[in-house]
């Protein structure tokens, strides 16, 4: 708990009084559920002060911002001053990682945890506190409790996880953002062919970075004895959008299922409901990603096209096109909705669309170098996918990878790092 207190206290003292407060919070409110017995009272307790946190926040200035819009196409001359707010990092993952412990232990899923460092820890656990996973108390608190010595193999592993992610960081994600920053940044200048080669890049781009981030924290998390549960199964080689978030972000994904879609009822309460359902879900999930209607679009097309894909699946004729095809099928549809993620603002998003398909298609302007390198990590998702890099798992083999990965970040890589993208959330 220390260490971790100290890690994020580094970025700003001043926000160890939130996370406090978020800790020592929903740590009373399960105390007082067990003690009297009102769960129900003490559990809207803690998620109202937990999403008064966080919209506080995260949507102060968003929220202000469409206010004086209104205000301002009704005529009215006044502006509500912007709210001076910075933005606390990983605000959005320990928050929820904090309101699994309370919901959870509503719903009889867990025992009440005793212990206020204890539990602080859990919370704060430095190697995932800024970008996840987001993890449930049932997982990692177990752990924490045993706090098992880290084995030789636990170590090794755990060095060549966090290479892993340092090489997808570094090497890989910030090599696709020069191009992808400069397409997206003035969308204007640029022509279908540039438009659909940096959409390309920034699928990679995200992909590394966030994935990158995981690897890392798994692989600290690993050294010290403690397993992390998995974010990412090869999201590219989905087979529907339902796969796809099965597969990308499983932390936040499942957060949403088992917190937002299965109370609502998820399938069982006939087909208006559940397609409701999925369109809370996703645009919630949206919402969460970022205070900017380009997110709530985003998760918006992820809805339809889920609620597209689950009523075509029931087609005969859909069930025997081939899997292959269904995967470069949906693989094009998540690169389309990443238009609306990285975008700027809505208009940039439309305004790419736009030009991708009313402009002259031209060979963009993408180093050779980066295009065979977007073309060889799909053709390696696709030979992880069907068990044709089975090799790379021996530990001959993952030390000479490591050790080129290594050589790679010392002599070809220039350490004008980006922030890590999640970091915004």
């Amino acid at each position: 708990m220390a260490s971790s207190f100290l890690f994020y206290g580094w970025w700003n003292p001043l926000y160890l009084f939130l996370i406090s407060w978020v800790i020592c919070s929903d740590f009373l409110a399960v105390q007082l559920m067990d003690r009297t017995g009102r769960k129900k009272l003490f559990l809207a307790a803690s998620i109202i002060n937990n999403l008064a946190v966080l919209g506080f926040f995260k949507y102060a200035n968003f929220i202000i911002e469409n206010l004086n819009s209104i205000l301002e196409n009704s005529g009215i001359a006044y502006a509500i001053p912007h709210a001076d707010i910075l933005l606390p990092v990983g605000i959005s993952f320990y928050i929820f990682q904090s309101m699994s412990y309370t919901i959870d232990f509503y719903y009889g899923r867990i025992e009440k945890e005793n212990n206020l460092i204890q539990y602080a820890a859990f919370v704060s656990f430095f190697p995932q506190l800024v970008a996840g996973p987001i993890e449930r108390a049932s997982h990692l608190l177990p752990q924490m409790k045993k706090w098992p010595s880290a084995r030789i193999d636990d170590i090794s592993y755990g060095i060549f996880l966090f290479t892993l992610g340092m090489f997808k960081k570094t090497a890989l994600a910030d090599y696709f953002s020069i191009y992808s920053d400069k397409i997206f940044g003035n969308p204007m200048n640029y022509t279908s062919g540039d438009l659909i080669a940096g959409v390309l890049a920034f699928t990679w781009q995200i992909y590394f970075d966030f994935s990158g981030y995981t690897d890392m924290a798994r692989g600290i998390a690993k050294m010290m004895g403690i397993d992390l549960m998995e974010n990412f199964r090869l999201p590219y080689l989905a087979s529907s959008m339902g796969d796809f978030w099965n597969r990308w972000h499983i932390s936040l994904s499942s957060w949403f299922r088992d917190y937002v879609y299965i109370p609502l009822g998820g399938n069982r309460k006939g087909f208006i409901k559940e397609k409701r359902n999925i369109l809370a879900t996703m645009l919630l999930s949206g919402l969460w990603h970022g205070a900017a209607w380009n997110f709530v679009l985003w998760g918006l097309v992820h809805a339809i096209l889920q609620i597209c894909g689950k009523q075509m699946s029931k087609i005969n004729f859909m069930k025997k096109i081939p899997v292959p095809f269904r995967r470069i099928v949906i693989f094009i549809l998540v690169v389309f909705t990443w238009i609306f993620f990285r975008a700027e603002n809505a208009s940039d998003a439309f305004l790419i669309i736009e030009r991708i398909f009313t402009t002259d298609f031209s060979m963009p302007s993408m180093p050779l170098t980066m295009a065979v390198m977007i073309l060889c990590c799909y053709l390696y998702e696709w030979m992880l996918e069907y068990g044709m890099a089975s090799h790379f798992q021996k530990p001959l083999v993952r030390t000479a990878a490591m050790a080129a990965m290594i050589i790679y970040m010392l002599f070809f890589v220039t350490y004008t790092t980006n922030e890590f993208i999640y970091f915004q959330f």
